[in-house]
Formats: C-alpha cells, structure tokens, sequence
C-alpha cells in the first residue's frame, strides 16, 4: 500500500450518517496512536490567530472524531506533512477556513488553546507547528501537524454539525420518565405517596439502585425503593409493573439496550427473591440509552442516566 487511509465514519444508529466520508491517505507507515470519538459533543474550532487572550472560534455541535497518527522516521516538515492533506481536502470540495504556523497561529497560547488528544499519542513542538480548519457543508475538519527530532506527528478533528437532542424511540418504554425524590432519601415519599406517584405518573425511579457502568449485578443489602414497590404489588394484586432499565451513552446502541434489559432482570429478581413478589406482576425490558434524564457529556449526567424505572403498564390481571 503507498499509504494508510484514514476513514473518518460514524455510523450511530437513529444518527445521520456524513454526506461524504472523508477519506485523508497519510504518508506511508503512519501509525494510528489514539482515537477518540462522541457522537454529540461541542467544540470550538479555532478559525483565526491568539488575539490578547482568546483565539477567534465557531461554536459546533455533533458527532465529533479526534484522531491522532505518529510517523515514526519521517523526515518531512510540518508544511510538507500539512500541505498534502490540505490538498486532499481542497480536492474533496473543502473550503478552507484558516491556516497558520507557529508564531503566525499565537505559538504557546495559541496550541493551548485547541483541544487536543494528549501526549504521547499527540506531540506539539512549540516551535514548529502547523493549523488548518476547513468546511464542506456541515462538515468541519480541524488538522494540527508537528514534529519531533525523528517523527511527524498529525492530529485530524472532524466534526458533523448534526442535532444533538436526545432520540427518542416509539417504543414508549423509551419515554423519559419524571421520578420523584428516591424512597429512602431524606425527602423520601411514604408508601402511600409511592403508591399516588405511580398512580398519577405512571412510574417511578427506583433512584438507589446503584449500577456502575457495564455492570448489571446488585448486593445483597435491602434496596428501600425495591421494598416500596413490592409493598404496593402487594397491596395491588391486579398491578402489573414492567422494570424498564437504562444506560449512559457509553457503547452502542444495541450493547446498552442489552445491558439495560439486564440490569432491570437483575432488579426483578431481587424483588422476588427478597419480598416474594409475584413474578406475574412484574417483567423486564430495556431502554438502552435512548431516554436520558441528563446529559451524557458529563460523568455526573452519565451516572444519573443509569437506572431503572418501575412502569405501570396495568391495574388488571
């Protein structure tokens, strides 16, 4: 092969797909050093020069491709490294938006300012570095080139303007949910509160299963919210309650419908096991990620995003 093609894709289910893949071939022994990727993120991309103390930028929201290759004993310098990818994007049907070296970009301030995957996979000389941000449509792609003593090292960013409000499926399970403060909170309901919640709303988040992310097992200590529900099956014997479980956007869609389905499995087995309640009251289905309560750009959101809801889906047998 005369070189290694780098194919920026992202194929999300439920998110468009690009227009054009963008297809960059690097030198020949361009070695991949680390991959990132989001399929919503926001991003500034920097379309002129450190200016005081800020660099002029577009505000982008999408899917959003970090990608950062090594060339280990490549001689080239960062213009000749930076100019054969500049003409394939031009050859592409990009317009290019700005383009700088080294002092001409702000020099320290400037590469501080962009952000990019961190060393070693990303190495930036101070002193010799190169920038170029280009456009076609709702594409945009950001190139950072430098070099060691015996390497060159480049860093493409793409970014696919798209929506990036949460999907939601027609499957109602994927509905968000409201959820009232967790049974076992300082502000927990009573049983007979429980019971109007998921009456009047439909469900309720049962907020204290505490499922890290990827994993689907529960202790053995008692799960107040758990109690709650079995006491008003129960005390409800024509109720039939679906488990619905949900994930974060970590992984793919189908993974973390899967991991959702069996967190919400693990969830009705406890409640079986511990309160006998009556496994034809209550089943499992899962959601995946398909009904966020919270942002998943953030470790906070992400957490509150892993849970399960008791749905009532019926009052008679």
């Amino acid at each position: 092969m005369r070189g290694a093609a780098f194919v920026l894709m992202l194929a999300l289910s439920g998110v468009p797909a690009l227009a054009e893949p963008l297809n960059l071939t690097l030198p020949a022994g361009a070695i991949q050093a680390a991959q990132t990727s989001s399929p919503a993120a926001s991003y500034a991309l920097a379309v002129g020069p450190w200016k005081g103390d800020a660099v002029d930028t577009i505000g982008l929201e999408g899917a959003r491709s970090d990608t950062a290759w090594r060339l280990r004993a490549n001689q080239n310098t960062t213009l000749q490294l930076l100019a054969a990818l500049r003409e394939q994007l031009v050859d592409a049907g990009y317009t290019l938006l700005y383009e700088c070296d080294t002092d001409a970009c702000g020099g320290f301030d400037f590469r501080y300012a962009l952000d990019l995957l961190p060393e070693p996979a990303m190495h930036v000389d101070l002193g010799d570095f190169r920038y170029l941000a280009a456009r076609k449509g709702d594409e945009y792609v950001a190139i950072t080139v430098s070099r060691s003593s015996e390497s060159g090292f480049v860093e493409i960013t793409n970014l696919s303007v798209q929506d990036v409000t949460p999907l939601l499926s027609d499957n109602p399970l994927a509905i968000p949910q409201q959820s009232a403060p967790l049974p076992g909170s300082a502000a927990a309901p009573s049983a007979s509160a429980f019971a109007a919640q998921m009456e009047s709303q439909g469900s309720v988040a049962l907020d204290d299963l505490d499922f890290a992310s990827g994993e689907v097992t529960l202790g053995t200590q008692e799960v107040a919210s758990l109690k709650a529900l079995a006491e008003y099956l129960a005390a409800h014997p024509d109720a039939r309650v679906v488990l619905v479980g949900h994930t974060d956007a970590v992984g793919s869609l189908s993974a973390n419908i899967a991991l959702s389905k069996r967190r919400a499995e693990a969830a009705r087995a406890k409640i079986i096991t511990d309160f006998g309640t009556n496994p034809a009251q209550i089943t499992a289905e899962g959601a995946g990620y398909l009904a966020p309560r919270a942002s998943n750009l953030t470790k906070a959101g992400r957490e509150k995003n892993r849970r399960v809801e008791a749905v009532l889906t019926s009052t008679q047998s």
